[in-house]
This record gives structure tokens, sequence and C-alpha cells, in this order.
């Protein structure tokens, strides 16, 4: 949930708390004020029909009988509230209702149901009637509930308007400034997101609120650990890859210049002593034959080491051959199983030599993946280059059908993503339709200069 939504809920919800305990302390409140009312009402009356039997004892005429309850009514009745009088030895009962306009009732059912079953409204409230410690009879006040539910609810709905107009107001003040205070968090988070994406120079501005200057001091701070641990690991990444290029190179001359060469002689010596011995000595010219076999073969498996060391083709032709050779080599490799395409659209000699050679190793390694595990018929290399970036993608249909895939322990992938961030690059993985696997790597063209390697 939204911060400043659950804030804004936590509060109303404490609002409306408050509101219900004020509307109940406001309705206890009403109760209690008809009850005392009624209790005053019950008290005058009851001292005014004690007067009247004080002047009845003096021996004062009165003009109209006991109780008399005129005086009351024309005075201080309240209306819709009736009294009765029952004389002590039940000999006379006498009760007057004061008269009332019919009250709509404009509340609700369930209001005036839960009113009457917390309240109880209009209940009797009796007192004695007594001179001279004998008592005449009982004096009986019955309020009239309507009218108290009434109050009750006029109250109630003056301060539910209030309270609701208050609330607003309140949470709408309080949303304002939250929204405001809060106003950073958006910047933080939109800066994470730029920072995860890989741009790890991008800095937090400073805000007004410590806390928020505290948490964007501590990200740029962690950040900009992050971005010198990652140059670090990109720089040692690339002079471990410059010096296995320059293993492999001196390897590859090595093998070349030495093997090579002492192979060569071994299969001209074997040739002579073929020629000699078919005049002088015919037993010797199967084994002649042999060790010109077994010399053959030790030459293919040193070209096809020098291939996958340093490419002859690689330093003399550039990047275009080596490719060419590298797809008709697997061609022939596949014997008519796999076939692959090659396609490139640009200028290769703008690449400088570590992205060459970046380029390369992972066409390389990418084919040799799919040889071993993807068990494809069709495989496409295409290389994109273009001012802006160098876009190699090696797609196949094999049999990947998800991502990820199961760590088996290989270091393929490892390898080409090592190679990949080290010139800044950015390396993705996509399923093909309907299986197959898609690897996809963006170099940028002005990402690494030629001394950085």
């Amino acid at each position: 949930m939204n911060l400043q939504l659950h804030l804004l809920y936590r509060i109303a919800m404490v609002a409306l708390l408050c509101l219900l305990v004020i509307a109940s302390y406001s309705l206890y409140q009403s109760h209690r004020q008809a009850e005392q009312a009624t209790e005053q009402i019950a008290d005058g009356l009851g001292k005014q029909l004690e007067s009247q039997l004080m002047l009845i004892e003096a021996g004062i005429g009165r003009a109209n009988p006991f109780p008399d309850f005129g005086s009351w009514k024309q005075h201080g009745s309240q209306p819709g509230i009736c009294v009765a009088y029952t004389a002590a030895d039940s000999a006379m009962s006498h009760s007057v209702c004061t008269g009332a306009k019919r009250i709509e009732a404009d509340w609700p059912e369930g209001f005036e149901t839960a009113y009457r079953r917390i309240f109880n409204p209009g209940r009797q409230v009796a007192r004695s009637i007594a001179l001279r410690d004998r008592v005449y009879g009982s004096l009986t006040v019955t309020p009239g509930a309507e009218l108290e539910i009434a109050e009750a609810w006029n109250k109630t709905r003056s301060l539910m308007a209030l309270s609701t107009v208050t609330v607003s107001a309140v949470c709408l003040l309080v949303y304002l400034s939250v929204s405001r205070a809060l106003k950073p968090a958006q910047t933080i988070v939109a800066g994470l997101e730029v920072m995860e994406a890989g741009r790890l120079a991008y800095r937090l501005p400073s805000f007004e609120l410590n806390e928020w200057q505290r948490i964007a001091a501590a990200i740029n701070q962690l950040a900009a650990s992050q971005q010198q641990l990652l140059e670090e690991r990109q720089n040692l990444v690339v002079k471990l890859i410059n010096v296995q290029e320059e293993e492999r190179r001196y390897l590859a001359r090595e093998l070349h210049d030495e093997f090579g060469q002492c192979l060569a002689a071994i299969n001209a010596v074997a040739t002579v002593i073929k020629q000699t011995a078919v005049q002088q000595c015919p037993d010797l010219v199967d084994e002649a034959d042999h060790i010109s076999r077994i010399t053959a073969h030790m030459l293919d498996g040193v070209r096809d080491l020098l291939g996958r060391l340093r490419p002859a083709e690689f330093d003399e032709l550039g990047l275009v051959a080596s490719l060419n050779s590298l797809a008709a080599g697997w061609n022939g490799r596949g014997g008519g199983k796999t076939r692959y395409r090659l396609t490139i659209n640009g200028d290769c000699s703008s690449l400088r030599e570590a992205q060459a050679v970046t380029l390369f190793r992972i066409a390389q390694e990418c084919l040799t993946n799919i040889a071993k595990h993807a068990a494809a018929s069709n495989v496409s290399i295409s290389l994109a280059i273009s001012p802006e970036a160098a876009i190699l993608t090696v797609e196949d249909d094999g049999i990947a059908t998800q991502l990820p895939f199961a760590d088996t322990g290989g270091i393929g992938l490892l390898g080409i993503r090592e190679r990949v961030a080290a010139l800044r690059g950015q390396l993705s993985l996509a399923i093909a339709e309907p299986h197959g696997l898609i690897v996809d790597v963006r170099m940028p063209m002005t990402a690494m200069t030629e001394a950085s390697i």
C-alpha cells in the first residue's frame, strides 16, 4: 500500500474512533439531561402539590379541587410529558398530559432501536407527596421518549456534520503535508532504478529534511563504492583477458614455429626414407607410410588447435575472415546435421582489437556450446556494426525451452558475461520460437580505448 494512503487511513481510523467516543459521550449527556429535566419537573410539581395541601389544611379555600395541575400546564410544563397523581388510599387518581405536536421520525430506524436498547428513554420518575410526615399520595412523571430521541438525533447529526468537515479538513491537510514530506522518496526510488540499470555514476540530490539527506548520502556512498568495485573488477577482467590472449598468441606461435616445423621435418624425412626404401629395402615402405600418416594426423590436430588458440587469418585478415572461417569449419565438422549461417553488416574495421577479439571469442564459445548441448539443426550468426554499437546475435533452433538454465558447473556463459561486462556491454538471453536460444550481445563502440586494455 502507498505510504501516504496508509498514513491517511490510520489518521482517518483514529479520527473516526474519536468521533465514535465523542458521539457516545454526547448521547450519554443528552440522556442524562433528559433524566435530570424529568426529575426537576417531578420535584417542582411535587412541591406545588404539597403547597396546595398546606393551603387546604390551613382552611384557605381553593377554587380548583386537589390535585390542581392547571398552573403547571400553563407556566412550567413541557410538551409530551404525562403526570399522574395517585392517592395513598387509592381512592383518587388523576392524570394529565401536556399537548405536543406530532413528531415526524426523521431519524434512522436503526438509531432509534439502538438508543432505546441502550438508554431506555421515557423512564418514569416517581415522587411521594407528603406533609408533616403524612404521605398523601404518589406523583409519577413520564417523559416522551420520541422527544428525547429527536433531541439526541439532532445533537448527533450536528456533531457528525461538524466532525465530518473537521476530519475531511484534517485528512486533506495531513495528505498534503505527507505528500510534500514524502516527495523525496519518489526521487530516491527513481534514482535507485537508474542505479539498478547500471548507471552507478548517478547521484541523488540533497534534501531539506535531515532524514532524507542521511538516506541520500548513504545511497550515494554505497553507489560510489559499488562503482569503484565494478571498475576495479572490470579492469581486472580486461587484464586477465589480455593476458589470456597473449598466452594464446604465444602458444599458437610456438606450436606453429616449433612443433609444426618439427612435424613437417619428420614428414619430409619419412618421405625420403620411403623413396630410399623403395629402391634398397622394400620392407620399410609400410613403416615409412605409417610415420607419414601419424605425422599428417598430428599436423591436422595442430592446425585445429591453432585455430582455437589464435586463427591465423585473425591477425592477417581481421574479424570478418575469422568469423567466415569459424562458420565454415563448423559446417564442415557438422557433417550436414547442423547448418551455420553468418551475416555481417557494417564496417568491422572500425572495431578496436579488444572488441574484435571479444566478439570472435563470444561467437566461438556460442558455437561450441550449441554443438555440445543444443542439438540444433540451424544456427544463425549475425553481426551488425554501427557508429553507436556492435551487436552480435547467435540464434539456434535447439532444445532450449526455458530460462534460466540448470547449473551444470560450466563456465561458458559466465565467461561470455565477463567478457561483455569488461567492455561495458550488455548480454541478454531469450528463448526463440518455438524453441532454441537467442544470445544477444550489445557492445558500445566508445566503451573503451585501445590504451586501456
